[in-house]
């Protein structure tokens, strides 16, 4: 059988789901995720420190947002809760993910558009103010670098992209990426050595 990455399309070991609690800006959050997904049972520090990023005032309230590689839900399920007037999309190519991103929007009582698909796949061109992305850095440069390349393809004018990563592990390329692919780019948020970058369209 071949190996299987939380960035693989399918999933074949059992799900053993597993459910935890999570307070983020007066909210509290259910999540429930299973193996074969990133960051099972917790929410993963960059997550935090993107979610404490794009908390900060950054999104406007109407904003329409895509939580690109969005796993079981975190990133766009708690940003609804935040901008409950802004259009949220979420996409995953791992069907499994998908399955509960969909799951975790009903438990918390979220409206979002959940879709299967590899990057892109199945949103539409210029359609969003805001990109956020927790790259799979474990899949390789050559895809978070793609993931960074096309975002620039679906942001409206004056929209920007959001990517975390640890400066030190990865990081520092992705920021000269963004800087590459929109001229320009800036940290705005700094914690437990991670950061998050961003870049907007022009």
């Amino acid at each position: 059988m071949k190996e299987q990455h939380y960035f693989s399309r399918k999933q074949y070991s059992p799900e053993k789901p597993v459910q935890f609690e999570w307070n983020f800006c007066n909210n509290k959050f259910i999540f429930i995720s299973p193996s074969g997904v990133f960051s099972k049972g917790s929410i993963d520090t960059g997550t935090k420190v993107l979610l404490l990023a794009i908390s900060n005032s950054l999104v406007k309230e109407d904003s329409e947002i895509l939580d690109l590689g969005c796993g079981y839900g975190v990133v766009g399920i708690v940003a609804k809760k935040i901008f409950p007037n802004s259009k949220i999309t979420l996409t995953d190519i791992n069907e499994r993910a998908i399955k509960y991103a969909k799951i975790n929007s009903k438990k918390n009582n979220v409206d979002i558009i959940v879709i299967q698909g590899d990057m892109y796949e199945g949103v539409k061109e210029k359609e969003f103010d805001i990109i956020i992305i927790n790259p799979p850095q474990t899949a390789g440069k050559k895809v978070c670098f793609s993931m960074i390349e096309q975002a620039k393809q679906h942001l409206k004018k004056n929209g920007r992209l959001f990517v975390v990563a640890r400066h030190q592990k990865g990081g520092k390329s992705f920021e000269e990426k963004m800087k590459n692919v929109f001229q320009n780019v800036k940290t705005v948020e700094i914690k437990s050595g991670f950061r998050v970058y961003m870049s907007s369209v022009e």
